[in-house]
C-alpha cells in the first residue's frame, strides 16, 4: 500500500512537472507568435540545443544529415 501511494505521488508530480512545462511552451509561443525575422534571442528562448547527425552519402550520391531540434520545456517535436 505504502510503495503504491509513493508510485502515485511519483506520477502526479511528473503530471504537474508536464503541465508547468506546457504552460511555460505555450507563453513563449504567444510572446513570439508572428515572428519578421529570427532572432537570435528567439533561438535561445525557444531552443534548447540542436543536435546535427553524420552526414550519409545514398546509394545514389545524394548525401543526407539528420538534425533534431529540443525546444525549451517540450523537448523534441516529431
Amino acid at each position: 500500500m505504502v510503495e503504491k501511494i509513493n508510485r502515485l505521488k511519483t506520477e502526479l508530480s511528473v503530471e504537474k512537472q508536464t503541465t508547468a512545462d506546457a504552460e511555460k511552451w505555450i507563453a513563449l509561443i504567444k510572446q513570439y507568435a508572428n515572428p519578421t525575422e529570427l532572432t537570435a534571442e528567439m533561438l535561445n528562448t525557444l531552443i534548447e540545443k540542436i543536435v546535427v547527425h553524420e552526414a550519409v552519402k545514398d546509394s545514389d550520391g545524394t548525401r543526407t544529415q539528420e538534425i533534431v531540434i529540443f525546444y525549451r520545456f517540450v523537448g523534441k517535436i516529431d
